[in-house]
């Protein structure tokens, strides 16, 4: 098994164009949607990630067929010949859990690996579990399984005890091959969920978005194959979004849609840092000294948890003192300590990040701990002054396409090192 680190000699400025990539999360469930039809599918757009290619290799698993070639998937279930999903193909995914919902109402069956995923907190599951039981789903787990029957799915009306993502994705998947009417109350409004929505109509799903963010699906007997074109990822795009706001950085986003991103557009406004929006394009700057901020991450449209590490580098360049506070995850900021190894001065009280700057930062040998807190440690690599030397950075590959390649195009100095772990002493 290989694993990867980076290498980044320091003090870059950062400066051109980057083009965003097709959205990870938006892809994940909408390939975990292919099992609902035994129709072709034909995906343009897709992200060259590992995440990826461990959803596809888990596809082919319970009986796909398809290629995944360069940003293209074309896929095919015409069979389920497998109800198993085993944890050595998803360990490091999150892929499982959104296999279970569509894969248990076509199958009947559905006996899929305890989802993996970034060690970040609590990422409660037990959600999707109570949906399915409502619609008449028997289920039960092992040490690594959740194992799940049903002769058939029944329409309810169920309200998430609180915003879940992949909740609302799985019940909804699962609730067009349902017999009757679902409705799902408090789902997550958030543009990959919107984006499975569209996806789902094309495959021939009665779906209905009320103002208020119920869903409202009338379960069909089958539904058929589609072409789809994933969306922008909003996660990259605000992470070099954020890059853009270094002091003398000057960066063009394209591929970009503004209105995915409005809350940390706003939080960097704010701060004084200099954004112009061009349709489909984001310019960023930053010219001079930046103001402190206080932040939380909430559901969209909130500021994402999936940008509080990034926006966490930044703000240690800032004046003053900054405050973040994780509402969504118990466990996101792991990567202060490794930030603080560089030179920042960051303390953590309970779910709120204190930053204190505007520090300078040294490279060091650190540490990824998980996919969003690589991508914080590569941008402080980049303005740290010296050599960083980031390890387990094959984090970053679950969910950045090509990123080392997309920021020394853009001026940053950096290797990417491959290293088989067996051979160290």
């Amino acid at each position: 098994m290989f694993d990867k680190t980076i290498v980044i000699n320091g003090k870059s400025k950062l400066t051109g164009s980057v083009r965003i990539s097709g959205a990870k999360n938006a892809a994940l469930p909408e390939l975990a949607a292919t099992i609902l039809s035994s129709g072709s599918f034909e995906f343009e757009n897709i992200p060259a990630v590992e995440d990826i290619r461990v959803m596809f290799k888990a596809l082919q698993n319970i009986g796909a067929c398809g290629e995944f070639e360069k940003n293209r998937i074309q896929i095919q279930l015409e069979t389920v010949k497998s109800a198993l999903v085993p944890r050595d193909i998803v360990e490091t995914s999150r892929a499982s859990i959104l296999i279970l919902g569509p894969l248990l109402a076509r199958n009947g069956f559905a006996k899929v690996s305890k989802p993996g995923g970034c060690p970040i907190g609590d990422r409660k599951f037990n959600y999707h579990l109570d949906g399915l039981r409502m619609m008449g789903a028997d289920i039960s787990m092992d040490d690594r399984h959740i194992i799940a029957r049903a002769d058939k799915l029944s329409g309810i009306d169920f309200r998430f005890p609180a915003k879940t993502v992949t909740g609302t994705e799985n019940l909804l998947m699962a609730a067009t091959l349902a017999q009757g009417v679902t409705v799902l109350n408090n789902c997550a409004t958030e543009p990959e969920v919107d984006d499975l929505v569209r996806m789902l109509k094309k495959m021939g799903a009665n779906i209905q978005i009320e103002n208020d963010g119920r869903l409202i699906v009338e379960g069909q007997a089958s539904l058929n194959g589609c072409q789809h074109h994933i969306i922008p990822d909003r996660i990259e795009m605000g992470t070099y979004i954020i890059a853009g706001g270094f002091l003398g950085n000057e960066l063009i986003i394209e591929n970009a849609v503004p209105e995915y991103i409005e809350s940390l557009l706003g939080i960097l406004k704010s701060m004084g840092v200099e954004i112009a929006v061009e349709q489909d394009k984001i310019k960023v700057c930053s010219n001079g000294d930046l103001s402190s901020v206080e932040v939380e991450t909430l559901p969209f449209p909130g500021f994402p948890t999936d940008l509080q590490a990034q926006l966490t580098t930044l703000l240690t360049q800032v004046k003053g003192v900054s405050r973040i506070r994780e509402n969504i995850f118990n466990n996101r900021f792991q990567h202060v300590k490794e930030l603080n190894r560089l030179g920042a001065d960051i303390d953590v009280k309970h779910n709120v990040a204190i930053i204190k700057g505007k520090t300078p930062l040294r490279g060091q040998v650190i540490s990824a701990t998980d996919l969003r807190a690589s991508a914080a440690l590569v941008l402080g690599g980049v303005i740290a002054e010296g050599d960083t030397i980031i390890e387990n950075a094959h984090q970053l590959f679950r969910g950045y396409e090509r990123m080392p390649e997309k920021l020394e195009k853009l001026g940053a100095r950096l290797e990417v090192v491959r290293e088989n772990p067996r051979s160290k002493s």
